[in-house]
C-alpha cells in the first residue's frame, strides 16, 4: 500500500514508491520496478525529497547477484515442495491401484467359487456387469449436465416457492449422484411443475426425454423452451429432427433453417437438413448441407450418407472418397463397406468390390431369417404359438409394422411397451429378440431369448431361441460358443425341425470359421436333407455359402440361386452377388446386388441415422459452445 508522506503527496504529485526488493524508486504510476523488473506488490511512498537518500542507503546494501541468487533458492525451495507433493500423490494412486487390484481379485474369485457351485453363468455375470457400468457411466454424463446448469435453473426461477423448488433440484443431484436416475427425473418433474417458464430446466427434461426415445415428451418441453427462447439452438434442432421423424416434414424443414441461421458453423443442424432433404429425394440440396457438415466435422454418419447421395446420383468417384473416409474413422461401419463395394462395382473395379464386401460380412455375418421362422410357426396348425391379446397385441402389430418400414429404433421401444403388459409371454418376447438382433442390440435380445428358454416353450420356440443366441454370439464372433449351443440343441431335438435348425447353424459357423470346411459342407447337407419344404432356402443358402469359402463358385452360384428362388433375402442375394462376382460374372453380380439393396428396408434409415447423432447431446452442446453466434 503506499503511503504518502509530506504535503505535496497529499493529491499524489511528487510521490514515488520504492521497490520491495531492490529499493530502487519508482513513478508511483509503476506497476513494475525499473531495474529489478519485480512486480510492486509491497509500496510504501515518499516524498521526492526524501527518495534520493533512502535510494542511496539501499543501493549501497543491494546487490543483484545476492538477489537472483535469494530468488533462485525460494525457487528451489517451492520444487522441493512440488515434488515431496508429487510423490505422496504417487503414492497414494499406486495404493489405491493395489486395492482395486485386491478388490478385483476378490470379485474374480468370488465368481469362479459361483461357477464351480453351478449358481451362476460366466455369460450372466459379465452382461449384468456390463449393464450396470453402461447404466453409472449414463448416470455420471447426466450428473455432470445437471451440475453445469444447475445454477442457471436455479436463478431463473421468480416464483414465491423458491425453498421447495430449490429442495427438488437438490433431490436430483442426490439421485443423480446415488445413480438413481429414475429419481432425479422425477424430482426435475416436480420442480418444473412449479415454473413452467423455466427454459433451462425445460431444455434439460427434453434431452432426457429424447435420450430415452421418449420423442412425444421431449417434444412438449422443447416447445416450452421455444415459447421463452424462440431462437434456442438445441431446442430447433432438436425439434426439427422429431418434427421430421414424425412427418411432419415442412415444420422440421423450418425449424432447421433456423439452426443454420443462427449457427451457420454448427454440424448438426447442416446434418439434419442434409438427411431431411434426402429422405425427400432432394438429393442436390442435401449434398449440400452434408457436405457443410463434413467440412464442420467429418463423423463417419454424415460421410456415410453423403456417399450414398453421391451414389444415387450416380457420381461413384465420389462416393468412393466419402465412404473410403468414413471406414476410415469407423473400422466396423459395415454399412458403409457394403456401399463402397457398390460403389466400387460401378466403376467395375471388382477385386476392390469383392473385398468390400467381404469385409461387410466379416463384421455382420449372415443369419436365418428368424422374422421368416417366425410367421411360418405362427402358421402351422400342429404347434400354433402362444397367443398375445389385448392392448399388448396392438401395442406388438405396431412394433412389427415400424420393424418393416426399418424403424428398428421405433419398433424396440414399442415392443417394451407391450412387454410391460405382458411380460411372460413367449410369442411377444421372442418378436422383441428378433427385432433387438436385426438392430445389433445383443445383450438385450440375448436376456428375452433366455427368458423364453426359461419358460419352457414348445420346441419351434425353444429352437428359435436357440438359434437366436447362436446368431448373436456369431456377431460376436464366438463361434464355438455359439456352436455349443447348436450341439445342446441337436442333443435334445425331437423333430425334423429343430434339427435342421441346429445343422444349420453349425454349418454356417464352420464355415465361418474356415477350419473344417469338409464336416460344414456334411452338416449343410444334413439340413437340406431334413429340412421341410418351408425352410429349405435357409440350408441351400448354407450350402452355397459352404461351397463358396471352398472356392467353388459355380456350385456356390447354383445354390445360393436356388435359395433365393424359394425366398430372396438380402444376405442370401448378397452372397450369390459375391459369388458371381468371384465366378467373373460382373452383370449378374451387379443384379444380384441391385435385389439385395432393394429388399433392405430403406423408409426410417436416415432418420436412423440422424437419431445417432442426435443422442450424442454432449457433442451437441461442445458445438453450441464452441460456435459463437453470427
Amino acid at each position: 500500500m503506499t503511503t504518502p508522506r509530506g504535503p505535496e503527496s497529499a493529491n499524489g504529485a511528487g510521490a514515488v514508491v520504492l521497490c520491495q526488493s531492490c529499493g530502487a524508486a519508482n513513478a508511483a504510476d509503476r506497476e513494475l520496478c525499473g531495474r529489478c523488473h519485480q512486480k510492486l506488490l509491497v509500496l510504501s511512498g515518499v516524498t521526492a525529497e526524501e527518495a534520493p537518500e533512502i535510494a542511496g542507503e539501499r543501493d549501497a546494501e543491494f546487490s543483484l547477484d545476492e538477489h537472483l541468487l535469494e530468488r533462485v533458492s525460494i525457487l528451489e525451495e517451492a520444487v522441493k515442495r512440488t515434488a515431496e507433493t508429487l510423490g505422496r500423490l504417487m503414492g497414494a494412486v499406486q495404493k489405491q491401484e493395489k486395492n482395486l487390484l485386491v478388490g478385483q481379485t476378490g470379485f474374480a474369485t468370488l465368481r469362479e467359487l459361483l461357477e464351480r457351485r453351478r449358481l451362476l453363468a460366466r455369460e450372466e455375470w459379465s452382461e449384468l456387469w456390463q449393464e450396470k457400468m453402461e447404466y453409472q457411466l449414463k448416470a455420471l454424463e447426466k450428473r455432470e449436465r445437471f451440475v453445469s446448469v444447475k445454477e442457471r435453473i436455479g436463478a431463473l426461477y421468480s416464483g414465491n416457492r423458491r425453498k421447495l423448488f430449490e429442495r427438488h433440484l437438490d433431490d436430483a443431484e442426490y439421485a443423480l449422484f446415488a445413480f438413481d436416475l429414475e429419481r432425479a427425473r422425477r424430482a426435475l418433474e416436480q420442480a418444473f411443475r412449479l415454473d413452467r417458464e423455466n427454459y433451462e430446466l425445460a431444455l434439460l427434461l427434453g434431452e432426457t426425454a429424447f435420450n430415452e426415445g421418449e420423442t412425444e415428451a421431449a417434444l412438449a418441453y422443447f416447445a416450452r423452451v421455444l415459447e421463452e427462447r424462440p431462437e434456442q439452438f438445441e431446442a430447433l434442432v432438436f425439434s426439427g429432427v422429431i418434427r421430421h421423424e414424425a412427418g411432419d416434414h415442412r415444420r422440421a424443414e423450418e425449424l432447421l433453417r433456423r439452426a443454420v441461421a443462427l449457427y451457420p458453423d454448427a454440424f448438426l443442424p447442416h446434418f439434419s437438413l442434409g438427411a431431411v432433404s434426402a429422405a425427400h429425394g432432394d438429393l442436390r440440396r442435401a449434398v449440400t448441407h452434408l457436405e457443410r457438415a463434413c467440412e464442420i466435422d467429418p463423423v463417419p454418419q454424415a460421410l456415410y450418407l453423403l456417399g450414398n447421395c453421391h451414389y444415387e446420383m450416380g457420381r461413384a468417384r465420389a462416393a468412393i472418397r466419402c465412404l473410403n473416409e468414413a471406414v476410415r474413422l469407423d473400422p466396423a461401419f459395415e454399412e458403409a463397406h457394403y456401399l463402397l463395394g457398390l460403389a466400387y462395382l460401378e466403376r467395375r473395379w471388382n477385386r476392390k468390390a469383392l473385398d468390400a464386401f467381404r469385409e461387410a460380412q466379416r463384421l455382420s455375418p449372415g443369419r436365418l431369417r428368424y422374422q421368416d421362422l417366425v410367421e411360418f410357426l405362427s402358421g402351422r396348425a400342429d404347434a400354433p404359438l402362444p397367443a398375445v391379446a389385448g392392448e399388448a397385441a396392438r401395442q406388438m402389430a405396431q412394433a412389427e409394422r415400424h420393424a418393416g418400414r426399418g424403424e428398428a429404433e421405433k419398433a424396440v421401444a414399442t415392443f417394451q411397451k407391450a412387454l410391460a403388459l405382458d411380460p411372460d409371454n413367449p410369442t411377444l418376447l421372442m418378436s422383441y429378440a428378433l427385432v433387438c438382433l436385426s438392430l445389433g442390440r445383443t445383450e438385450e435380445m440375448t436376456r428375452a431369448a433366455h427368458r423364453v428358454l426359461e419358460l419352457e416353450p414348445g420346441e419351434m420356440l425353444r429352437a428359435t431361441a436357440s438359434a437366436a443366441l447362436i446368431a448373436a454370439l456369431r456377431s460376436e464372433g464366438k463361434l464355438l460358443e455359439g456352436n455349443r449351443i447348436g450341439e445342446s440343441l441337436l442333443a435334445e431335438a425331437e423333430s425334423s425341425f429343430t434339427r435342421t435348425i441346429a445343422y444349420y447353424e453349425m454349418a454356417y459357423n464352420l464355415a465361418e470359421m474356415e477350419d473344417d470346411l469338409d464336416q460344414a459342407l456334411e452338416l449343410a447337407r444334413r439340413s437340406l436333407d431334413l429340412a421341410p419344404d418351408e425352410l429349405k432356402q435357409f440350408p441351400l443358402a448354407a450350402l452355397g455359402w459352404v461351397h463358396y469359402k471352398r472356392r467353388e463358385y459355380d456350385q456356390a452360384v447354383d445354390f445360393l440361386e436356388r435359395s433365393t428362388e424359394l425366398g430372396p433375402s438380402p444376405t442370401a442375394l448378397t452372397h450369390l452377388g459375391m459369388a458371381l462376382l468371384a465366378a467373373g460374372e460382373e452383370e449378374r453380380a451387379r443384379a444380384a446386388f441391385g435385389r439385395a439393396r432393394s429388399l433392405e428396408p430403406r423408409v426410417g434409415a436416415l432418420e436412423e441415422r440422424m437419431m445417432e447423432c442426435m443422442r450424442d447431446s454432449t457433442r451437441l452442446l461442445a458445438r453450441v459452445q464452441r460456435k459463437p453466434k453470427r
